[in-house]
């Protein structure tokens, strides 16, 4: 065998071995930010996730709120927030259900995703929609006001702004107070899946990723 050949074998070696590696680590071995151990918390850490179990009325914190709590302060206030834009904004939840997926597609996040996509179709989207949506396509049949919301929150992720047409018909659907309520849920959970993307949050155990990354 010449030398050539001798650095060829053993480059297919090393990739074989990379590659077995890869699929032995466990699901977090990637997971930046994992859960911190009560006994290693700091008392203000202590203080916001009693208050998250208390008015969420969980036992405990999970997903976003893992990476969250390195900043306690921060994951009160985006709970807080967090309250109102996940169950009290003036959208029915079939729709709010539909802007977080559409948010969770633009991020490619799969925790965001697993969580909502049952959500929404136990509100009442269209599995269709919700597949167009995964796929990243323009659903082929929706209902007037989700076709308005549709376009609405898209036109803004990839425009950073939206058009003096898709912004006449988002008040015409859904008032100012809906316009503003959207792009709160957006933003939350926007913010959301930038902690989870930078945390590598791993998915829950036994659940498949939902979404395939968007070709570069």
């Amino acid at each position: 065998m010449s030398h050539r050949d001798a650095r060829h074998a053993m480059t297919a070696v090393l990739a074989g071995l990379v590659l077995l590696l890869m699929h032995a680590m466990p699901a977090t071995a990637q997971d930046r930010m994992p859960p911190i151990p009560e006994d290693q918390m700091t008392a203000e850490q202590k203080a916001a996730v009693e208050e998250f179990k208390r008015v969420r009325q969980r036992p405990n914190i999970s997903g976003p709120f893992v990476p969250l709590l390195r900043s306690p302060e921060m994951l009160s206030r985006a709970r807080n927030v967090g309250d109102h834009a996940r169950y009290n904004t003036v959208l029915p939840p079939r729709l709010s259900e539909m802007v977080i997926l559409i948010t969770a597609r633009h991020w490619t996040q799969n925790y965001e995703w697993a969580a909502h996509a049952s959500i929404a179709e136990s509100e009442g989207l269209d599995p269709a929609i919700i597949a167009a949506i995964a796929d990243g396509r323009r659903p082929a049949a929706m209902a007037d006001d989700e076709a308005v919301l549709y376009d609405f929150c898209t036109e803004l992720f990839h425009n950073q702004g939206v058009s003096d047409p898709t912004y006449a018909r988002m008040v015409a659907a859904f008032e100012e107070i809906g316009v503003i309520d959207t792009i709160g849920i957006m933003g939350y959970y926007s913010l959301l899946a930038m902690v989870m993307n930078t945390a590598r949050t791993p998915l829950r155990e036994g659940v498949e990723p939902g979404l395939a990354p968007f070709p570069k």
